[in-house]
């Protein structure tokens, strides 16, 4: 689809999934798409699609998941493969309606799971790298502990009506997450075997505070991949470095993706 238009809504499957689409002034240019974290959605990217745009020169595709944002809710429970289904049969999907003919995978948290799955799983020609913002490999201890203390908060202050800002069904995308991550069969959830298979760079983008996850994630890819291995740890940031500390983190993000997406043409520069 190279008309699309700046917002709207595509049609994968049963699902309308809301997305923004902010195009390059070069036509020739690769495009970044985004995949959000397990509470997030387009609008929560906030600014940062923009500025990463700005960074590149490439396009910006961004969408929601079912059952985040303004896309189309998900059947509850939610499978505890939810990111592997997303990553096999959702994404695949998105990218061939989209202008995306060479580029990178941008996942923050769950949506750099799945991008990891994506890139374990694809021997996808388009796909150039894979920019990874606090992503989950295995399930750690803090992981569940903070979903746990989260999931209070959501029950017992004014969260939701925070939450009720950025998604159409707040219950269906909290409970749909959290459900997911607290039920005990969780546990056993790793991803890790798909590392090994990533034939692209990789960059891992971690806050030194992230209160979901450890440096046992950085660790991991660190061990498991053949693929080249990029780490920048934010001192001070917590899970959401792009929002923590948006300028070491645009500036880590900007730097790999003008390495892994050089051709030549070469980058747009900022």
């Amino acid at each position: 689809m190279t008309n699309l238009p700046p917002s709207g809504f595509l049609s994968i499957g049963a699902a309308s999934l809301e997305y923004i689409w902010l195009a390059p002034q070069d036509a020739d240019a690769p495009t970044i798409v985004m995949l959000h974290e397990g509470l997030g959605s387009v609008g929560l990217w906030g600014d940062f699609p923009e500025k990463l745009r700005e960074a590149t020169g490439a396009g910006i595709f961004a969408y929601s998941r079912a059952g985040y944002g303004r896309s189309s809710p998900a059947t509850l429970p939610r499978p505890l493969d939810y990111m592997h289904r997303e990553a096999l049969d959702v994404l695949p999907k998105v990218l061939d309606a989209v202008p995306f003919k060479r580029g990178l995978l941008l996942g923050h948290s769950d949506g750099g799971s799945i991008a990891a799955i994506y890139a374990g799983s694809h021997q996808d020609h388009r796909l150039q790298g894979i920019a990874l913002i606090a992503p989950h490999f295995i399930v750690e201890d803090i992981s569940v502990a903070s979903i746990a203390a989260i999931k209070t908060t959501y029950e017992t202050t004014d969260l939701k009506t925070k939450l009720a800002r950025w998604h159409q069904d707040v219950d269906n995308a909290f409970y749909g997450w959290s459900g997911a991550w607290l039920d005990p069969a969780f546990r056993d959830w790793d991803i890790s075997e798909y590392l090994a298979y990533i034939r692209v760079p990789m960059l891992v983008v971690q806050g030194k505070d992230d209160q979901y996850g450890t440096l046992r994630q950085v660790e991991i890819a660190q061990q498991e991949c053949y693929c080249p291995v990029d780490v920048t740890i934010i001192p001070g940031a917590g899970h959401s470095p792009h929002r923590e500390a948006p300028a070491p983190t645009l500036d880590a993000i900007e730097q790999f993706a003008k390495a892994a997406l050089r051709d030549d043409r070469g980058l747009q520069a900022a």
